[in-house]
């Protein structure tokens, strides 16, 4: 795979959500703007590629049988990073994302790609890789907050949207509509693959 597949197949082709399936708690709970889903996209991103490169330089020195730990202390040490840097430098943010941005500890993309690939792949594959899942993260929770702020509050990124403000459909803020919107960029996302576009 080339350096440039490497970076880019997280986008889309094998984007952690509508793809592979993992980080659904966060995709669905932080998605009800699009303020909180560039937030969190970011957020996931920064641990990814610091856990991805620092599990890839520490692979051949950590013991097979604790690995899954080591990898969480390494992630953890990540989070508590950007939580804090989150914490100082937008507060409203925290405020808004509260539990989720610790819950990144156990997010299954974050574990799964260092268990998956930078366990098994070189500091400059890793990197790659990081940056690609965490754009298709990012990418994928800000398609569902898109639909979900337009739809159900009328605003994007908090600000009114003349037509979609008359009338907002409160479900969409709600579980049940982030459900709904994740359901239909699923179904739009297979039906793209079955005819050609991956």
């Amino acid at each position: 795979m080339t350096p440039i597949q490497q970076l880019t197949k997280g986008f889309w082709k094998e984007n952690p959500i509508f793809v592979i399936g993992l980080g659904l708690c966060p995709a669905l709970a932080v998605s009800s703007s699009l303020a909180n889903a560039v937030g969190m996209g970011i957020a996931a991103t920064f641990v990814l590629i610091g856990s991805n490169m620092m599990i890839s330089l520490l692979r051949s020195i950590i013991p097979s049988k604790i690995r899954i730990p080591v990898f969480i202390v390494i992630i953890a040490t990540f989070v508590t990073i950007i939580d804090k840097l989150i914490a100082a430098y937008s507060p409203a943010l925290s405020a808004s994302l509260g539990i989720f941005i610790p819950l990144i500890v156990v997010n299954c993309i974050i574990l799964g790609r260092a268990e998956a690939f930078a366990n098994k792949n070189t500091v400059i594959d890793s990197l790659l890789d990081a940056i690609g899942m965490g754009i298709g993260f990012t990418i994928a929770l800000c398609c569902i907050a898109f639909f979900r702020e337009l739809l159900g509050e009328g605003k994007l990124f908090g600000q009114a949207i003349p037509f979609f403000k008359q009338d907002p459909a409160l479900i969409m803020i709600m579980a049940p509509g982030g459900f709904i919107v994740f359901g239909l960029l699923i179904a739009f996302k297979r039906l793209m693959a079955s005819k050609g576009g991956n």
